[in-house]
Parts: structure tokens; sequence; C-alpha cells
């Protein structure tokens, strides 16, 4: 059984063919969508439009991993401001985490070729055809590759980067020739309506999935084997098409859902200042190679059974940064349970700390019990400056109870120039 999350989390770059044999498969015709750009009313010319994934189906319980290719995306050689999704139903209804449970949605770049596109299109063989290009790191191979992407705490997370910084994209110099920059989406969400245990099944607890009988005899981790008969739950229970166990009782609708998602970008002239991105994992096991670091991420963890302890769970990764830069943004992707996350210098500094939001509530946004969003750094320009070869702690704080499929990762957002005007002389 393939695991989507191979592709989700991890994509060997010495295997890409065979995984783009097992994309073709789920390649569909995106939605018409209508949109239209706004220039926003300031001194900066901030463009946005708001698009429509195309849609899928999800029922009570059910389980959708889905990557969708060629998602619409501004053109041209941009600046991207902020990247901002969340699930909507038919009538464009926001969809509460209670009912659809987002457990995570990756934006991810490639490039295809243009003289193969044709073929594509008819063979729905993507051999030879596209490259995956991932983020700055920190992880292996592509492991976490995305340049935006969050889960249930979309909504409350904000990505807005200070002007006069962007994340550039399409620069006609940086593209190899007979290649189109192109954009994919993948997601996992989780309907919990109905489900036996609503909180269990959105961390993929695989004795509450119908899980096939062989499979931990067909179904390989992170490490290329198979899985071992103690894993309790995460990412590779949660596959495409399995369902959450319901209770006896329960009957409800299929519906076909979207991802909405707005992106705000400039065009890209001599006043942006690009940045760099990078995406560290508590989970990182980094060890060394002579003086190059080798990081051995492991996207998700454990946390096990509390046996009367009130001190919290701490996961802690010692990460090296081989290049270094200005701190212009910092947040973390985490799930429900997490206290805080904190991102520490070599010399013990705190480079920033990202605290959660609770929901209270019932309408979208604010679902009580839910992680509902997640706090942002935004260093004064010049403020916190990262070296190079720095070695950089981070360390997640989560509530000392059974949890699986834990994340802890930190988004961090550095810069190699700071304007003058913004520097402290």
């Amino acid at each position: 059984m393939f695991s989507q999350f191979s592709f989700s989390y991890m994509v060997n770059m010495k295997t890409l063919s065979n995984v783009a044999i097992i994309l073709s498969s789920m390649m569909m015709l995106l939605l018409v969508t209508t949109h239209s750009v706004v220039v926003e009313s300031n001194e900066n010319y901030i463009k946005s439009a708001t698009f429509l994934s195309e849609k899928f189906e999800v029922g009570p319980g059910k389980i959708v991993v889905k990557t969708l290719l060629d998602i619409e995306f501004p053109k041209g050689h941009i600046g991207v401001k902020s990247f901002d999704v969340e699930v909507v139903d038919e009538d464009g209804k926001s969809v509460p985490l209670y009912e659809t449970y987002l457990h995570h949605w990756f934006a991810v770049k490639y490039i295809e070729n243009i003289t193969m596109s044709h073929y594509i299109k008819q063979s729905h063989d993507l051999r030879n055809s596209i490259e995956f290009e991932r983020n700055d790191g920190m992880c292996q191979g592509f492991l976490l590759p995305h340049y935006w992407g969050l889960g249930g705490e979309s909504r409350g997370t904000s990505s807005n980067l200070p002007d006069p910084f962007a994340v550039e994209l399409g620069n006609p110099t940086k593209v190899k020739d007979g290649f189109k920059e192109k954009w994919l989406f993948s997601i996992m969400v989780i309907d919990t309506r109905g489900a036996h245990d609503r909180k269990g099944c959105t961390e993929c607890r695989c004795k509450l999935l119908n899980l096939p009988n062989n499979f931990y005899n067909v179904t390989m981790g992170i490490n290329g084997q198979l899985l071992p008969r103690n894993y309790k739950g995460g990412l590779f229970c949660c596959q495409d098409n399995l369902q959450c166990k319901l209770r006896n009782d329960f009957h409800g609708p299929t519906r076909n859902l979207s991802l909405r998602y707005k992106i705000r970008w400039v065009d890209w002239d001599e006043h942006q200042v690009p940045l760099r991105f990078y995406i560290l994992d508590s989970t990182d096991r980094v060890r060394s190679n002579g003086s190059t670091p080798i990081h051995d991420c492991q996207a998700e963890y454990t946390i096990p059974r509390n046996h009367g302890s009130d001190s919290p769970h701490v996961k802690k990764a010692n990460i090296p940064m081989t290049k270094g830069g200005y701190l212009v943004y910092g947040t973390a992707h985490m799930h429900t349970g997490v206290v805080n996350t904190t991102l520490y210098g070599q010399d013990g500094r705190v480079l920033c700390i990202s605290n959660p939001k609770y929901g209270t509530g019932k309408e979208p946004g604010n679902e009580k019990g839910y992680l509902v969003g997640m706090s942002v750094c935004y260093p004064k320009p010049g403020s916190i400056k990262i070296k190079d070869d720095e070695i950089l702690t981070l360390e997640s704080i989560y509530e000392n109870k059974f949890r699986t499929g834990a994340m802890g990762h930190f988004y961090i957002y550095l810069a190699d120039q700071i304007p003058n005007k913004d520097l402290d002389i």
C-alpha cells in the first residue's frame, strides 16, 4: 500500500520517477474558477486574488489525502507577501474543524517541461517531465519540502511578510530553459462527523481506523522499512480513503469541499528584498559527516502515556544553520495540546517564541478545544541575526498526555540584507 505520506512529507529524489507514476494516477482537471486581481489601496501596490482548488469528496469518518497538481497561482516575476488557506463547502462557507479537520496543506513548487505539456495531459505520464524544487531546508531529501503550509491553525496564523520583504518567484533567469514554474497542493483532511473518538481520529490513531488486515505487512515507514507493530498512530495510518470508526447509529451525507486560498503579492522590482525559507523540525536527529551536517528529521512523534507526572513533554533538537541571515518572520506548525515552541540561538538567546491560541466557540476559526492559531514573531528588522554555522535549539512543548502524530515544525524567513533605513546606525 502506498502512503501519501511519502509525498506529503518526503520524496526520495532517486525514486522520483516512481513517485511521478503514482502522482499521475491522481491527476484531475482543475475546476474552472473565476477570480479577480485586486490592487490593495496602499503605496506598495500589493495585489491579491482568491482562488478555489478542485473539489474533493468527504464522508463521515473519511480521510482524504490528495495531491492537487497545477493549482492556480499568480503569474510573472513576483514577490509573494502572504498565502492563506481554509476549507470551504460547495456554497463557499467555511467548514469548522470539528466537522472536517484540516490536518495539513502544503504548497510545493515544481517545474514542468513545456515541450511535454501536451503529452502529459494526454498520457498522464509525468516521468522525465517535472522536477520538484524544495525550500531552503533543513530536513533531508524531500522531507518537508513546501514553501507554505499549516493545518487546523491556518485561519488564526498570520502569513504576512513585512515590507519590503517577499518570497521571490517566477524569476525567468532562475527557471531552466524549456521549463515552466508550477505549484501543487498536498493535503490531508479528516471528516470527523460521527467518529467514535473525534480527537483520536485527528491524531491518526491506528486502532481507531478501519485499517486493512495486512496493513503492517505492506506499509513502509519513514526509514523505508515496514512499520513496526508498536506504531500507535500518525501519518502512516491516515491514508487516502481509509475511515475512522463511527458510532453505530450515525449516518451522514457525503459532500464536496475545496481549499479556498488567498495570495497577496507585488510585481518584483529593485525595492523588494528576497527571503530564504527554512523549516526546522524538533525531531531532527542531526549527526555529522566531518564538517557536513546530516539531518534525520522524523516529521512526527508520539508522546507516551503520562504516569502521573504534571511536567510538560519537551522535545528538543540542536540544528546547525549552514547559512545564516537576519530573522524576519517566525512561527510554528503544531497540533492541539501544544503549550508553546521556542527557537534559541547558540548562546541561549531567545530568537522567537510561538504560542498557541485555542478556540472557545463553535464558529469556524474559533472551534472550542482546537488549536486555531499560532503567534508569529516579527523582530525589528536587523535586530536578530543568525550567524553562518550557528547551532540553533528548537524546543517543542506539549501537555504531558498520550498523543500520536505530534509535530514540532518551526518556520523561519531569513534575509541576507536589511535596507539601511531599518538598521540602527
